[in-house]
């Protein structure tokens, strides 16, 4: 059964902004779970990676950038707090300091590099993603007559976006 465009990206905004289930955005849709997999499988192929897309979704709303950001302060406090005992405590030998010294900077560097690194193009998509938030509530606040354009043009747009930035 074909079905129209509109439905093909109401499963696929039910799923990757949305955020839910494949079997709940299937109902949401108004299809089967069997034709949502399909045109994400497909979609995939032509470039538009549903499950990029949901990341950076998710990340544009905060979540887990929010939760890595909270984890790195926590982890820098504790990292200065070991620093300043061990140049506070005199009594370590100068070899064992520079042991300590050692492990301290490896872990740093090890956190630093996991907390930093990630997939370019998805924090470049959740960036363009936050954008078009903020446009999209500066455009409610101001021009709310726009609003209902706005929102086909959005849901058209989501996929380009995700196969511009290869998420």
């Amino acid at each position: 059964m074909a079905y129209p465009q509109e439905t093909r990206l109401k499963g696929r905004n039910a799923y990757v902004r949305g955020r839910m289930s494949m079997p709940d955005a299937a109902v949401h849709a108004g299809v089967s779970e069997a034709t949502l997999k399909l045109w994400k499988a497909r979609d995939k192929e032509q470039g538009d990676d549903w499950d990029q897309a949901r990341a950076a979704a998710r990340l544009a709303m905060g979540g887990l950038g929010d939760m890595t950001a909270e984890v790195l302060e926590d982890f820098i406090l504790q990292f200065k707090r070991a620093m300043q005992d061990l140049n506070n405590d005199t009594s370590i030998p100068a070899i064992d300091r520079a042991e300590v010294l050692a492990k301290l900077s490896d872990s740093y560097i090890k956190t630093m590099k996991a907390a930093t690194s990630s997939n370019s193009n998805l924090a470049r998509l959740s960036v363009a993603l936050e954008v078009l938030e903020v446009l999209s509530k500066f455009i409610q606040g101001r021009f709310p007559h726009h609003v209902p354009i706005l929102v086909e043009i959005l849901d058209t747009f989501g996929p380009e976006l995700s196969k511009h930035y290869g998420a």
